[in-house]
């Protein structure tokens, strides 16, 4: 009872801003001049809904988008629906096994820097499962992934300090303070696939302010967030949320303005989580400022990514 009720009031709160209405009231029907060619993107999640629309979108301007993603049929579709003067280029890799994250950023380092990279994957798992490098499969798709995948592209050179990172969190983030114990669950009896999404999209936010605190020759880093879009990944995992706001939902394109508008105008960093094209305070409830530090996340995955290393296989 005390569940449903916290969740009626997060969305009566949300539905506004986060839904279709938002969108139009914030944006409405701005166009994005912008040019990127010569840009060098990698989109990860690209084969489908937002990922797919901000791969098609940057290559559109000009991009040649290496677009990650684990279906071969999917990338190859998404290649060819690709209209110039950019392209897209499929890498086939499992974004949640991060031996082949390492494998795949290794490949497309030695072939020149990366001018945008989009942290765009996640998914949310009801299901407890684990991946055969031993680690739960949304933490390894959401979070760990992205972590991996930042910091083989560093080593191998391919961010530098013209690159500019942007990953996609969730509204979800705002229903949760970082608690690293709620990261990964232990076991079937202790998963929460709802409850762990929101943490993994709340470290994102953390992980934003730690990149941005790299140093002037680091690449730049923002965090968004693309409002309710209808997407496969919805339509699967929150069918009962879909029924009920179905008609208020934004498509895929509107989810993934915000992120081709970032690419283009490369604002100020700071706190806060970016929503059709402003900043907005990434607390919307003073109980999730309570959360661990940023330091102690990044030793997590660190340790985290170091166990799965060890149980390759």
């Amino acid at each position: 009872m005390i569940k449903a009720l916290g969740a009626a009031i997060f969305y009566a709160r949300f539905a506004r801003p986060f839904s279709r209405l938002g969108f139009k009231r914030r944006v409405g029907d701005a166009g994005l001049q912008a040019d990127f060619s010569g840009q060098r993107w990698l989109v990860t999640g690209a084969t489908g809904g937002i990922g797919r629309a901000i791969a098609l979108g940057a290559a559109a301007r000009g991009a040649t988008v290496l677009a990650f993603a684990r279906d071969a049929r999917k990338l190859a579709a998404l290649e060819s629906e690709a209209r110039g003067p950019g392209k897209v280029v499929p890498v086939a890799v499992d974004l949640s096994l991060m031996h082949d994250i390492r494998r795949a950023a290794a490949q497309v380092a030695g072939e020149g820097a990366i001018d945008v990279l989009v942290h765009n994957v996640g998914v949310m798992c009801h299901e407890f499962a684990r991946t055969a490098e031993g680690v739960e499969q949304g933490l390894a798709t959401n979070l760990l992934g992205h972590w991996v995948l930042d910091g083989a592209l560093r080593e191998g050179g391919a961010l530098t300090a013209g690159s500019a990172i942007i990953s996609m969190s969730s509204g979800g983030m705002y229903g949760a303070a970082l608690d690293l114990a709620v990261l990964e669950a232990a076991d079937a009896g202790t998963h929460d696939g709802f409850l762990a999404y929101a943490q993994h999209k709340r470290a994102q936010v953390a992980l934003t302010h730690y990149w941005n605190r790299q140093g002037p020759g680091a690449p730049r880093a923002w965090v968004m967030h693309p409002g309710w879009v209808d997407t496969d990944g919805v339509r699967t995992a929150l069918p009962g949320f879909r029924k009920l706001f179905r008609a208020l939902l934004r498509n895929a394109g509107e989810g993934a303005d915000t992120a081709l508008w970032l690419a283009a105008t490369r604002p100020a960093t700071g706190e806060g989580i970016w929503l059709d094209r402003h900043r907005d305070d990434e607390h919307a409830f003073g109980f999730t400022r309570q959360g661990a530090a940023d330091e102690a996340l990044v030793a997590w995955l660190e340790q985290r990514a170091l166990g799965a290393a060890g149980r390759r296989g």
